[in-house]
Formats: structure tokens, C-alpha cells, sequence
């Protein structure tokens, strides 16, 4: 295995769009803060790079929402976003903007460099068209009829309602978002990287040379290696963002993929050049063969990260290629996809609001529950729990026993340690399997073993002072109560650097209570980290039990925020609707044909073996009589319309439907969203009038 002297880590740019969620924290910088924190503990040279992706269209639909400037929504989520990472102990050595004066020119001189050399080809394509405002539109202002699940408001890169990638071409009647205008198709002229050219060198690179990667990660590789790679557009037509420097492609910029993870290299850049005598020459970290390059990022980023920045630093030649790149999957919120322009999220600066001090609860429970290789859910009963029953419990009641019984028995200093018994060697092997297990799977990225491995750290601890009770043992062997003190003290001073990576704050708390510094990895799995007799500071308490009522609160959050979505939803759907063409012209005499009577409906149950069939039992003046109608996935609680007058068909013949006679038919009106409901009458009649 090649061995390296230094680690470039990156984490994906958010968009500065809006604040970041829970779903960015575990997917992306919680596993990355912890890898950079364990291999500084380890003493390795190690960068951290972070930024906002400023550019691209997400940015300026903010903008035109909010009737401000691109650059106040950029300038506004920036600081947000950079303020919120920081409280969430996110260590980045470098958190810069792709709106830098730095930026703009690297990213620039990337682009006319690989120009230069032919590294793109051109290609004039028809692209949609808003002749109005006389702009081409992107993907994600564009707007129409999902072709798969048919919801009207569907964007031309996804449809939200069913999650289906689409591109805008696939749309049923597209149209502007912004102001919905119809679209016509226009010729535009752009440049674009010839994927398909690296396509023998990525097979070899990726499916040969990194199959030590995420099964994940891989396999989204080799599916996109499989359909066949093909060139992709490295600018467009768009106000914003950094204009393309060849002659002729005014009213174009860089397009955002492009020009998003030079970010990473800029940054680099800036941060070198800040502080030359700390980070040296910025191209040690990004030419040196000797540097290894991890990417953190989100599945939907695996392509841009695996395929086409490698292509990108390719096409240069002179650039290291990822190591690897250990992406995780999505995190969902109890139950349902975190969507942003839903609200249906945890933002970490509402948190913070709720829960202050917390930080290292929220790290723990999305680390506990981190989506590594598949997605996962984040709820709100799981956060209580693993706060309880976990942190609370197990770490923070091993703490405080340990502390405050030697603050009872010795004065709040070190007892003697003594002579180990063979349980005390039992107790100080297992935790030393932990230490051991653990430091392997924080070298593989498998963090969330990696916490419950430090976790098992504690579970050891309190079964150990609970099986030695040195709350009896002090009436008649302080000698052995000061061993068994000892220990568990030397077991605390071990939680503190195992929970480091996890929980920076607590450990960071935890090193005041024990009054020691911060020492590095190799003393994990110690016993004589705390010397006899030295003195340890003010005990606290390092966590507190969470409440019902916080947790309920959250929960009433969500389901306001449910509601309103559906009452929007349902809004944009009546907005969308248009009614059915009318049928072929038809007569009078025709319509009289059609007995339409009004009932009274007794009961309506669900058909046995039938999704669709309700069977309806009516009151309809004239004995009485059953029909069955397929309306059963528009009433899930088909009990709602007992005692409700209905209009139905008298005059159908009979038929039999799942072994029933069915004497009519139920009419019913399509809604806008394709949900049938039956036909009332205004006021009450008596059953068996007739409709004419």
C-alpha cells in the first residue's frame, strides 16, 4: 500500500441558498470533521477544505423570490452557513466562496487553460427558450407535467412528488417557473468536456485500480461507466456566475459543476497564500504525488466527484487524483425525504435555538444513525433515546460516579492505583479491543462503528463500577476502593480521547473536569494517563436528560409544516388543473335516457380481496339496493360518507363485480390531483328523487 506524508480532505460546497440541515451535517461534514480530528490526534499533516458554491441556478431563484440581489442571498447564506459549521465544531482549515476575486481567476484560467490545449469540443444545441424575457432557461426553471406520476408542478432536473431525475424534454407542456411563460426551443452554442474520451482510463482507474471503494460508490460508478460516457457541457446561458473567457461566449458563464470544485483548489490557494509559512506551496497539496486526497460528499455528488472532476484534473495532467472518496447516503426525517423547498428539515440554527449546548448530541445521534451505506431516518424519539439512554445513561453516569465518588472519598485526587486484579485486567483488555477496533474502522470510514466502539469504552467502565461497588468496598478496603477509583478514573481520562473525533465539545469539557491536556491517539488504550494524586477539576454533569415536551414540540413543528406543504401542494394543483375536453355533442333525448336518482347511503365498507371496490348499501326510497364502486383509493375511511346523500344511475343492468351484484353506479367528479369524490346534493331530498 503506498504510503503518504500528507491529507487533503474536501467536503462538498453547499449551495449558499439557504441554511444547511441536518441531512448536509451526517451526510458529508460529521463524517469528514471526525476523520480530519482523528489524523490530527494521530499527528499527520492534514488540510481541511470547505466553502459555499455561490454560483448556479438555485441562487438566483432565491433571489427572484426574495426581489433581492444574487449577491445579498450569496453574502447572506455564506456567513449563515460558515457561522453555523463553526458552532457545530466543523474544523475546516479553510472556509472560503466561489465569488472570490481568487476564485473567479483560478476557475477562469482553468477554463482557457484546457481551451487552450483542446481539451473541450463545441456543440450547437437546441435548448429551451422563453421569448419574452428573451433568456434560456435552466433545468430548474423549467416547469411542467411529470410524465411519470403526472403531478403539474414537476422541474425540469426532478420531479419532487415521485423523485424521478428527469430532464426537461421529458416534461408534458414545460414552462417558465418564474413567471409561466409556454417555452420554445432555441440554437445556443457551448463548449463541453468529452467524457467519453476518458472512459477507458476511468474503467481502469475506478473498477480496477479502487475496488477498496464503497460498494455505493462503486457501483454508481460502474453503472455510469456501463451506459457509456458522453461529452457534457462545461458553460451556459446564465446572468450569473463566472463569464466564460474566450471570444464570442459573452452571456455565458462557467457552468456550475465545472466551476464548483475548482473551488476546492482555490481555497487551497487562498489559505496558502494567507498563511505561507503554516500550509506551504499550494500545489504540494494538489500535485505532490505524495498527498492523499479523500472527497467527502452525498450520493448525489458521487458522478461529479468520481467521474467528472477526475476527467477535469485529467484533462490538466499535472493534478493528484482522488484516493478515495467515501460518500454517504440520503438521510431522511421521520419518514419522508428532506426537502428544502418543503421545509421539511432540521436547520442546524433553528436547533441551536431549541436545544443550545447540544451540538454534540445532534453529532452523536447522526453519527449513530449515519446513512453509510444506505438511507437511514432521522427522528426525533431515536435523538431522545440515544440522548437518554445512551449519553445520559452510559457515558455521562460512568463520568459523574467515578468523579464524584473521588471527590467523596479523596478530595478530588488521583488515588493510588494499586494492584490489578485479574478482573481489572479483564476490564482493561476489553476496552483496549475497543481502542483497537475502533482506530481500524476510523482508518476504513466506518464511523458509526467507530462510535460505538468508544460507546463500548464506557459500557466497560460502568459495568466495572457497578460490579465493584466502591461505595461498599470505602467501609472496609479504601486500599482496594482507591485501585478500583483509579481505574475507572484512568478509563475516564480514555473516553475523553476516544469521544474526541465524535464529541468535540464534551471532551473538550471533559479535559476541564479531569484538569489534563489534549494528548494525542497513541495514549488511548492507557492506564496511567492521570498520575497519583493529582488533583481533577470542578465535576458537572456532561450531558442532560432530554424532555418529552422538547421532543413533542419538534413533532408539532412537523406536522404543522406537513399540513401547510399539503395545503400548498393542493393550492398548486387547482392552480394547474384544467378540466377534461367535453365529449362528443350529444341530445336531450339522450340525457333522459339516464335515470339519476339521489340516495342515502347506509353503510360503505371495503371489498374483501379488492383494493379499488367499495360496496355501498343505500337507502334510495324504493327498498333499498347495493352498488359497488371503484373509489376505494380515493377514501381510504370509507365510513366518512355513511349518512350522506349521493346521486347514482338507477337504470344500469345488474353486474357482478368479486361475487356481488352491483344495481347502479355512484357518480363521482375527478379532482386535480386524480382524486375521485362523490356527487352531493346542496340541501336534503327524499331518497329515490330524480336528477333532470
Amino acid at each position: 500500500m503506498k504510503t503518504y506524508k500528507r491529507t487533503l480532505v474536501t467536503s462538498a460546497l453547499p449551495y449558499a441558498n439557504g441554511p444547511v440541515h441536518i441531512g448536509h451535517l451526517a451526510g458529508v461534514y460529521v463524517p469528514a470533521d471526525i476523520y480530519v480530528r482523528y489524523l490530527r490526534m494521530k499527528g499527520e499533516p492534514v488540510l481541511f477544505v470547505g466553502g459555499s458554491d455561490e454560483h448556479g441556478v438555485p441562487v438566483t431563484i432565491r433571489a427572484r423570490k426574495e426581489g433581492i440581489t444574487t449577491q445579498q442571498v450569496v453574502d447572506r447564506y455564506h456567513k449563515l452557513i460558515s457561522e453555523s459549521f463553526e458552532q457545530f465544531g466543523i474544523s475546516f482549515d479553510v472556509y472560503s466562496r466561489t465569488t472570490s476575486e481568487i476564485h473567479h481567476k483560478f476557475a477562469a484560467d482553468y477554463f482557457r487553460r484546457l481551451y487552450d490545449n483542446g481539451k473541450f469540443i463545441e456543440q450547437t444545441t437546441e435548448q429551451f427558450y422563453d421569448p419574452e424575457t428573451g433568456e434560456f432557461l435552466t433545468d430548474r426553471n423549467i416547469r411542467g407535467e411529470c410524465p411519470h406520476c403526472h403531478s403539474k408542478g414537476a422541474y425540469g432536473d426532478q420531479c419532487e412528488k415521485c423523485g424521478r431525475t428527469l430532464s426537461p424534454d421529458e416534461l408534458i407542456e414545460p414552462y417558465n417557473a418564474i413567471n409561466g411563460n409556454p417555452l420554445t426551443k432555441k440554437e445556443t452554442k457551448h463548449w463541453y468536456l468529452p467524457l467519453d474520451q476518458y472512459q477507458q482510463w476511468l474503467e481502469q482507474w475506478i473498477l480496477e485500480e479502487h475496488k477498496e471503494w464503497r460498494p455505493n460508490v462503486y457501483g454508481q460508478c460502474k453503472s455510469w461507466l456501463d451506459g457509456g460516457l458522453k461529452p457534457r457541457a462545461v458553460t451556459r446561458d446564465l446572468d450569473w456566475g463566472i463569464p466564460v473567457p474566450v471570444e464570442g461566449a459573452e452571456g455565458k458563464v462557467l457552468y456550475v459543476w465545472f466551476d464548483a470544485p475548482i473551488g476546492y483548489i482555490s481555497n487551497t490557494k487562498e489559505l496558502c497564500e494567507r498563511e505561507p509559512a503554516k500550509w506551504g506551496n499550494w500545489e504540494t497539496w494538489w500535485k505532490d504525488q505524495s498527498t492523499r486526497l479523500i472527497h467527502f460528499i452525498g450520493k448525489d455528488n458521487i458522478v461529479f466527484h468520481c467521474i467528472v472532476f477526475p476527467s477535469m484534473l485529467k484533462a490538466d495532467g499535472t493534478y493528484i487524483l482522488p484516493d478515495n472518496v467515501p460518500a454517504n447516503e440520503f438521510l431522511n426525517l421521520e419518514g419522508d425525504k428532506i426537502s428544502t423547498s418543503r421545509n421539511w428539515a432540521v436547520w442546524l440554527n433553528e436547533y441551536l435555538q431549541d436545544f443550545p449546548g447540544k451540538q454534540d448530541v445532534l453529532r452523536y445521534a447522526l453519527t449513530a444513525n449515519a446513512p453509510e451505506t444506505k438511507d437511514n431516518d432521522f427522528t426525533w424519539a431515536d435523538f431522545q433515546a440515544r440522548n437518554n439512554n445512551e449519553l445520559v445513561a452510559i457515558y455521562g453516569n460512568f463520568v459523574n460516579r467515578a468523579m464524584v465518588l473521588t471527590q467523596k472519598y479523596f478530595a478530588g485526587k488521583v488515588p493510588a492505583q494499586g494492584a490489578y486484579t485479574d478482573y481489572d485486567k479483564q476490564i482493561m483488555q476489553e476496552i483496549q479491543g475497543s481502542v483497537s477496533e475502533m482506530l481500524r474502522l476510523l482508518d476504513a470510514f466506518r464511523f458509526r462503528d467507530a462510535q460505538k466502539e468508544a460507546m463500548n469504552i464506557a459500557r466497560a467502565g460502568n459495568k466495572y463500577l457497578a460490579d465493584m461497588e466502591p461505595w461498599k468496598l470505602a467501609k472496609t478496603d479504601m486500599e482496594r476502593t482507591a485501585a478500583v477509583l483509579n481505574l475507572s478514573l484512568q478509563i475516564v481520562a480514555n473516553l475523553e480521547i476516544a469521544f474526541r473525533p465524535f464529541l468535540p465539545f464534551s471532551s473538550e469539557k471533559l479535559r476541564k473536569m479531569l484538569n489534563v491536556q489534549e494528548t494525542g491517539i497513541d495514549s488511548l488504550g492507557k492506564f496511567d494517563l492521570l498520575t497519583d494524586g493529582h488533583q481533577l477539576g470542578e465535576v458537572a454533569l456532561l450531558f442532560e436528560k432530554i424532555e418529552d415536551d422538547a421532543i413533542q414540540a419538534q413533532l408539532d413543528r412537523l406536522a404543522r409544516i406537513k399540513k401547510e406543504n399539503e395545503e400548498q401542494e393542493k393550492a398548486e394543483e387547482l392552480k394547474n388543473w384544467h378540466p377534461a375536453e367535453i365529449k362528443a355533442a350529444t341530445s336531450i333525448d339522450d340525457f333522459d335516457k339516464t335515470d339519476i336518482r339521489v340516495a342515502t347511503v347506509l353503510d360503505c365498507k371495503n371489498v374483501k380481496k379488492s383494493d379499488r371496490l367499495l360496496e355501498f348499501t343505500l337507502d334510495d326510497g324504493m327498498g333499498g339496493r347495493t352498488i359497488l364502486s371503484g373509489i376505494a383509493q380515493s377514501y381510504p375511511d370509507p365510513s366518512v360518507l355513511v349518512g350522506k346523500q349521493v346521486l347514482y344511475i338507477a337504470n344500469f343492468p345488474p353486474r357482478k363485480m368479486m361475487g356481488k351484484e352491483s344495481q347502479g353506479m355512484i357518480l363521482s367528479a375527478v379532482d386535480a390531483d386524480g382524486r375521485l369524490v362523490v356527487t352531493t346534493v346542496s340541501a336534503p331530498v327524499r331518497n329515490g328523487a330524480q336528477v333532470g
